[in-house]
């Protein structure tokens, strides 16, 4: 039973919490980086041309900051706006919650963390422009900002996620319980009562 809860916890590990993540951050591919803040020249639009085969284009930030931002749920670190020929087609508030930061490398040790401002499913040919703008949380001490757009970006089944936790739930109670009643105390040998020292074989032998 211990190995099938495992299984599941593993498979519900999987659905949950891979799956959605591996989708956001890797179907595609990346039309490519751009800087839309640093601490010398401010924030600036940046402006890129799409086309239609590009669609759906995923819409990824990522934040570098001296220190792991520290905010509510319900704040934005930043807010972003994509718009072509004078409509708006994306609009989303970042706030960067529960997000695992990463590092460039050993000589950058600046927390990275990224957030997904979500897909812009029909592409016109055309040039975009995405504003980033700092939101109302204002103590995070950032350091930079990057945009990241990826081609063909793939959708993560809304279903798995929630199926995925629970799954989990279900793995890691069941392991905790299996561990539980099979974690007897082991019996202890010194418990058990000497052989007899007397006897006809002993008197046989004396």
């Amino acid at each position: 039973m211990r190995f099938l809860f495992l299984l599941i916890l593993l498979g519900g590990t999987g659905l949950g919490i891979v799956y959605p993540w591996a989708t956001t951050n890797f179907t595609g591919r990346e039309i490519g980086t751009y800087r839309a803040y640093d601490r010398t020249s401010g924030y600036r639009p940046v402006e890129i041309a799409l086309v239609a085969a590009d669609a759906p284009v995923r819409v990824l930030v990522d934040l570098t900051t001296l220190a792991p931002p520290v905010v509510k749920p319900a704040s934005a670190v930043l807010t972003i706006t994509a718009s072509t020929r004078g409509e708006t087609v994306l609009a989303e508030a970042l706030n960067f919650y529960d997000t695992t930061p990463r590092e460039r490398s050993p000589q950058l040790p600046d927390p990275i963390f990224r957030d997904d401002a979500g897909l812009i499913r029909d592409v016109q040919p055309g040039t975009y422009r995405f504003v980033i703008e700092q939101g109302d949380a204002d103590n995070v001490q950032i350091q930079s900002v990057d945009l990241i757009l990826r081609s063909g970006g793939g959708e993560a089944d809304a279903r798995a996620q929630p199926i995925g936790l629970s799954l989990m739930a279900v793995g890691f109670i069941g392991l905790v319980l299996s561990l539980r009643r099979g974690g007897g105390n082991p019996q202890n040998p010194n418990s058990q009562p000497p052989p007899p020292r007397w006897g006809r074989g002993r008197d046989s032998q004396s």
